[in-house]
């Protein structure tokens, strides 16, 4: 009998351990730094294309620390150990439009922007592949490199590199995009204001490349520096690089595009509380959602919503789990309960599972998750990732890791936004990395 209870314990205890290191393989935190700058949320805005990159075995991870410096770190995928490196570059941290991006290309070499909101292009390379030490600053093209703002990077297939941003401000900027060669080493132009203004709005523009190279692209017009005159969602496709842009039924756009023959996913009207820059994902058969939040016409104030694309039409989903109000008016970048969302999205079975990643201050700001394990249902499960409040956090995640290994490596640092890109007195905070894996992928 005593034998027997000793085992019976021993069960017990082997269970628990075993359910324990379950949970806690689920998610992992790994601290980079304990200098990250956190007077404005410069180094968590959700668009960073991106904060986070890896390639092969290695990942990559950019941020500024508290006296503005660009910093670079490096580990072996699923470590917790980084090495970092403190580069010659400094940027004006103060102005949060001013974020750092980067990539790696498919040769191995770090690419990286900085320091962008209408101003000269902030641009280098690293010296050798896996390298963090960089190049002196380029130019890519150096035409129309001098009203440079949201610099994005994203790699195609072959490895070759894109690079978006808008020239001109805000209410009349238009897109461009560049083109990096491996074959080459050289970056060239393949589309010159793409999404036309026509003087009187800009484009803010969120972009997704799937596992075929199809690049998704999304956007919500500006009419002005305000951003309640931000309205409707809009979308176009390239299957060739981007030379050419099609509408979801396939049918070819005329460039450049403009408000008159945008295709329109979903209608939405000024004042509405519709954010710009938010995200979108497309998985390996390409199909597309769009995340981001507005108030509907029935709502008292802004919910997340998800718009994708069925067979014959788009769909909106509401996710509704929001209670309090508040309004977008106003320049500059805005201190907001919540943060803008991101979208990933991945195969359960027959059906699509999806994961909507936020902030909001009704979770008293921690990093969240809402969860729909059958997509097309309106039940959404909510998790936080984290114990404690990030304070502005927007999330920003490793896409090319996502694509690879289904693992999902989140961005995290504590930082304070003060309305109207005002600075805050705060001291620096940690710099760290969320691995969280879902249970079902």
């Amino acid at each position: 009998m005593y034998q027997s209870l000793i085992k019976s314990m021993f069960l017990i205890y082997a269970f628990i351990s075993i359910s324990m290191m379950g949970a806690a393989q689920e998610t992992q935190l790994s601290t980079i730094a304990s200098n990250g700058w956190a007077n404005n949320s410069v180094n968590t805005v959700i668009f960073r294309k991106n904060a986070l990159v890896s390639f092969k075995d290695n990942q990559y991870a950019a941020y500024y620390d508290h006296e503005q410096n660009v910093v670079l770190a490096k580990r072996k995928i699923g470590s917790t150990q980084w090495g970092v490196m403190t580069t010659s570059y400094k940027g004006d941290a103060t102005d949060a439009h001013k974020s750092i991006s980067i990539m790696v290309d498919g040769d191995g070499f770090l690419h990286m922007a900085w320091g962008q909101h209408n101003n000269k292009l902030n641009y280098a390379r690293s010296i050798s592949a896996g390298s963090l030490t960089l190049g002196n600053k380029e130019e890519m093209l150096a035409e129309k490199e001098n009203k440079i703002s949201y610099p994005e990077f994203y790699k195609l297939a072959n490895g070759d590199l894109l690079f978006f941003y808008r020239d001109g401000g805000s209410g009349n900027g238009n897109l461009m995009i560049n083109r990096y060669s491996l074959a080459t080493k050289k970056w060239t132009r393949i589309q010159d204001g793409m999404i036309d203004g026509e003087g009187q709005r800009n484009a803010y523009c969120q972009v997704a490349v799937d596992q075929a190279g199809t690049i998704h692209l999304s956007w919500v017009w500006r009419e002005s520096p305000d951003v309640a005159s931000n309205h409707d969602l809009c979308y176009a496709k390239s299957t060739d690089g981007g030379i050419t842009w099609l509408k979801s039924t396939g049918e070819k756009y005329n460039l450049p595009i403009t408000a008159t023959n945008a295709e329109y996913t979903v209608k939405i009207p000024q004042k509405s509380e519709l954010i710009n820059q938010t995200s979108m994902f497309a998985d390996a058969k390409g199909k597309v959602f769009i995340a981001g939040y507005w108030r509907g016409a029935n709502e008292t104030g802004p919910q997340y919503h998800l718009v994708y694309k069925t067979d014959s039409n788009w769909r909106v989903s509401n996710l509704n789990f929001r209670k309090t109000t508040f309004s977008l008016s106003g320049t500059g970048t805005k201190q907001i309960p919540i943060s803008r969302p991101q979208i990933i999205v991945w195969s359960n079975g027959k059906h699509n599972a999806a994961g909507l990643l936020f902030r909001d201050a009704e979770r008293q700001n921690k990093a969240s998750i809402a969860i729909n394990n059958y997509l097309g249902s309106q039940k959404w499960t909510i998790k936080d990732l984290t114990q404690t409040g990030m304070g502005d956090w927007e999330p920003t995640y490793d896409t090319e890791l996502w694509k690879s290994k289904g693992i999902l490596s989140l961005f995290l640092q504590n930082v304070t936004q003060i309305d109207g890109e005002g600075k805050a007195d705060h001291l620096p905070t940690k710099v760290q990395v969320l691995d969280w894996k879902p249970r079902n992928k």
